[in-house]
């Protein structure tokens, strides 16, 4: 099995509109994706290479500064969105029963301009660069999920009209800058990993990934196979959300990423985009069934983020 790949040139950020006949055949390609194997790589999607590098520049600038440049800005001290904000490394734990993920995130989980943000030093407009981004890959997700709602004979509104608030603090929608630093394997602790085993929580997310490997994704039959960096492609994959709201017709794949080999003192980043209902948002099967019970997004994702960062 390997995740297959679709030209969604038809309806890239550089199109208008797609036509019936384009929209038809990109349904089927997604759909036969999203239930054999929850992932999708697509290209000719409008977002540049140019764009990602930029995003990842400015991000590991902001990663490379001490810790005390980066601790003003820490997940949980924004007041009006508790996850905004930087991640140190080992602060969380995507397998909740495995030790911390040997990674750091910046959330961009809040457009606000009155809020603080890295703005000094190696990182003057690090609040435009993420914004932008942000924004870009909203659109490119809107896209995404009307063609996803197509594929299931549902009116697009379903999926659409639940993301209205992308960009606002009614929605936990969020852009990770992802950034893996060099192991030293001597003081790896057993069962860690650069990121731990686990699937994603909301409707769909957009990966971004730098050259260096290490992502694998848990396929059907119960083997991982790797997900590698595509030039010129963004990775997609179903999230839990969404993997209700369909009754389990589009797979929400568990993935994960390992540790380069011993010696290998490479880094490695990424950019995810986790695309998140709006938080009131009820998400209840679309077939009209009763297989999972309806939740409220928000809700739901909070019970998650207990999950990853441990409960007080």
């Amino acid at each position: 099995m390997k995740i297959p790949l679709v030209d969604f040139s038809a309806y890239s950020l550089n199109e208008q509109d797609v036509s019936d006949e384009q929209l038809q055949l990109l349904s089927k390609e997604l759909k036969t994706a999203f239930t054999e194997v929850g992932f999708v790589y697509l290209k000719n999607s409008g977002i540049s290479q140019e764009e990602i590098d930029r995003v990842m520049d400015i991000s590991k600038r902001f990663f490379l500064q001490p810790d005390e440049l980066k601790l003003p800005f820490s997940r949980k001290s924004f007041a009006n969105n508790p996850n905004h904000g930087w991640v140190s490394s080992e602060t969380e734990r995507l397998n909740p029963r495995q030790p911390g993920d040997l990674k750091e995130a910046f959330n961009t989980a809040s457009l606000r301009t009155d809020i603080k943000w890295p703005s000094s030093g190696a990182v003057v407009g690090f609040q435009e660069v993420q914004k932008s981004f942000f924004l870009r890959c909203k659109e490119l997700s809107l896209r995404v999920l009307r063609v996803m709602a197509h594929s299931l004979a549902l009116d697009p509104q379903v999926f659409l009209g639940a993301h209205r608030f992308i960009g606002t603090d009614e929605n936990g929608t969020t852009l990770r800058s992802l950034y893996y630093p060099p192991v030293n394997s001597e003081k790896v602790k057993e069962g860690q990993l650069r990121c731990g085993e686990h699937s994603d929580y909301g409707s769909i997310t957009l990966v971004f990934q730098s050259p260096e490997g290490g992502l694998q994704v848990l396929s059907r039959s119960g083997d991982y196979i790797s997900a590698p960096s595509i030039p010129g492609t963004v990775l997609i994959n179903i999230a839990d959300l969404l993997q209700r709201w369909t009754s389990d017709r589009f797979i929400s794949a568990v993935h994960r990423v390992l540790l380069p080999p011993a010696g290998d003192r490479s880094t490695r980043q990424s950019l995810a985009f986790f695309v998140q209902p709006d938080d009131e948002a009820l998400v209840t099967c679309c077939d009209g069934s009763d297989k999972y019970p309806p939740v409220k997004s928000g809700a739901y994702l909070m019970e998650r983020f207990n999950d990853s960062y441990g409960r007080k």
